[in-house]
This record gives structure tokens, C-alpha cells and sequence, in this order.
């Protein structure tokens, strides 16, 4: 039986990038069967909602997810009763069980001199962001009166125990190394999380090396030396600030993919970082290689499809090194060619 992939264009930019996309996975062979739901401010147009029951039970029965992007000013608002196209995104998310965020950033070569630091600094990147998606102050408890407000952080043992795993696991496929970032000279909540990321190290990973750092300071090492990093584990809204810090070394937030996992039993969602970039949309110069690149991880991780991975992946990379550069890239290349390029070089 195929497998079952939903498909999830969204908004702004989002289905000129998908549809190249499927294009790219058809040229590797992926022979999935596709189904197309609206989200986010799209499917508050259509149904009030970011995202409907109906569209989240179809995830739930699938094998993977492939996002593209949403929201816009169109759908911006303040108004807490009014739907909001990042609450699909949220909804999502908690949905699944999705609570493990990777993103890769590898700086390529043809791309140095677009980062804002030299070249010198960042060659030989080539990290991993493991940040928990479901905990922490973004889903605690929140109150709020005229003079005063609190968001409330929360973590368990269990909830710091299963990243951790992810995070290790992860650094046994790479270099052996595992950065566990937290606040621990403040905070309570990184105290229980260096604790718990210590003895899970000490019981099951002991032939990995740990190291816990603050999370000021990861911050400057990220900017000083992103190199000596290899797999970089922390919660959520550290997570959240590091993994865009470190997706500035590769000189544009275009170039980067992302993936969502649970714990197994159900899809994760593959999606490009950055968003839906609504005053280009309809133009046709948006940058589909993140979304390619987003592809590439659902082959690796929501099938397991190593070689077709690595085949969309090396295909980006050499249309790059031919010189092919959308607008955020500094150049004038349209979807359709670099497209195009990729799927030549497939």
C-alpha cells in the first residue's frame, strides 16, 4: 500500500513552493499518494479556523505532513477571539504529539560569502538544533490584568528525558558531541533539566561527550566559533532563539528546513523555516530550495529513504555551486529555474 503524505500549502508563498516540490520528489522516486487541505489564514477564509477537525484527523492518519508556510498581514490581529493562522501551526503541533523540532544548518560553500559572518568563521559548520516544542513558557499558564502579567514555565522529568534521548541519538549518527543548553544559575527549571540531561547521559549515552552551557553564552559561541557545535539540545524558547541565530550563519533564512517528530507512532511535519513571505507571493521568485530541502528531510525521517535524501540534497547543493541565486539570494533566478536546476541535476 502507498504511503500517504498530506499536503499543507498554506499561505503567501506556500503553494508555489509545493508544487515544485512534489515535482522533486516524483524525480526521486517518492512515489506517494498525496492529499491537499487548506491551513492556516487560507482555511480561516474558507472555514473561520486555521485549521479544521477534519484536517487534523487526516494527519493523524497519514505518514508524513509536508508544510509549506502560512500567515500574513491580511490575518493579523491583536483581538484574542479572533483566529490567527500560527494557532494551526500550534494546534498542529500539540495534535500530534510533535515534541522534537530539528533543524539542520549547514553553511554550503557556494553560500559563504552571503553570511554575515566571514568565511573563515563559519566553515566547517555543521550542526543540529534539537528544541522541545510542547513545554515550557510558551504552554504554561498565563494570566494577565491591567498592571500586570505571567506566563508560567513548566517542565517534568519525563518531558526533559525524552528530548534529551532525541538529542543523543541524534549526535550518535554525527560527531559524538551534545550541547545541552539551558539557565541553570536562575532557573529552576533548567536546574531539573541539566539534572535529568546528566544522569539519562550517565545511565544510556556515556560513550557520547556532553556539554552544558548556559544559554547566554551558547549564544555567543553560535556568532564566535558554530563549528565546535554539533548537536545543540534545549527547551522551548531558547530553542526558538538559538535555532534563528543559527540559521543567519547560512546567510539567508530561505535556505533552511525543518522537521517536527513525536515519538513514533504518528507523522511528523517537514516545512521550511522561514515564512510566507506575503509581498513576493504570486511574483514567481520565491526560493523553493528550503522547501526541497524540507522534502529531503521527510524522505530521511518520515520514510527512511537515506539515499533519496541525500540524491535532493546534493542536487541543491550543485545547482548552487553553478551560481544559481533567487532574489534573497542576492540574485534574479525565478522558482521555476531553480526548479529547474534542481531537477536537472536529479
Amino acid at each position: 500500500m502507498s504511503k500517504r503524505v498530506i499536503l499543507l500549502p498554506g499561505d503567501g508563498i506556500g503553494p508555489e513552493i509545493m508544487a515544485p516540490a512534489l515535482e522533486v520528489l516524483r524525480a526521486v522516486g517518492a512515489d506517494f499518494e498525496y492529499e491537499e487541505h487548506l491551513f492556516g489564514g487560507a482555511s480561516i477564509d474558507a472555514h473561520g479556523t486555521a485549521m479544521t477537525d477534519e484536517t487534523l484527523a487526516a494527519c493523524r492518519a497519514a505518514d508524513a505532513v509536508l508544510l509549506a508556510a502560512v500567515g500574513g498581514p491580511k490575518w493579523d490581529t491583536t483581538d484574542p477571539s479572533k483566529p490567527r493562522p500560527e494557532q494551526g501551526l500550534l494546534g498542529l503541533r500539540k495534535g500530534l504529539g510533535l515534541f522534537a523540532n530539528l533543524r539542520p544548518v549547514k553553511p554550503l560553500p557556494a553560500l559563504f560569502d552571503a553570511s554575515p559572518l566571514r568565511r573563515e568563521v563559519i566553515e566547517g559548520t555543521d550542526l543540529l538544533v534539537v528544541r522541545e516544542l510542547t513545554g515550557g513558557i510558551y504552554f504554561g499558564e498565563k494570566t494577565r490584568t491591567a498592571d500586570r502579567a505571567s506566563d508560567a514555565c513548566v517542565y517534568s522529568r519525563a518531558e526533559i528525558d525524552r528530548i534529551a534521548r532525541v538529542g543523543f541519538e541524534a549526535a550518535r549518527g554525527r560527531k559524538h558531541l551534545v550541547t545541552s543548553v539551558d539557565k541553570a544559575n536562575v532557573l529552576e527549571t533548567s536546574r531539573l533539566w541539566r539534572e535529568v540531561v546528566r544522569d539519562l547521559h550517565g545511565a544510556e549515552f556515556s560513550d557520547l561527550e556532553l556539554e552544558n552551557l548556559l544559554v547566554d553564552n551558547a549564544a555567543m559561541r553560535l556568532v564566535a566559533a558554530p563549528r565546535d557545535f554539533d548537536v545543540i539540545v534545549t527547551e522551548n524558547m531558547f530553542g526558538d532563539i538559538l535555532s534563528d541565530e543559527a540559521a543567519m550563519l547560512t546567510g539567508s533564512l530561505g535556505m533552511l528546513p525543518s522537521a517536527s517528530l513525536g515519538d513514533g507512532s504518528g507523522p511528523g511535519v517537514f516545512e521550511p523555516v522561514h515564512g510566507s513571505a506575503p509581498d513576493i507571493a504570486g511574483r514567481g521568485i520565491a526560493n523553493p530550495l528550503a522547501m526541497f530541502l524540507s522534502a529531503a528531510l521527510m524522505l530521511r525521517h518520515g520514510f527512511g529513504m537515506e539515499e533519496e535524501a541525500l540524491a535532493v540534497e546534493s542536487a541543491v547543493d550543485r545547482v548552487l555551486a553553478d551560481g544559481l541565486r533567487t532574489p534573497d539570494l542576492g540574485g534574479d533566478a525565478t522558482t521555476a529555474q531553480a526548479t529547474r536546476g534542481v531537477l536537472t541535476h536529479l
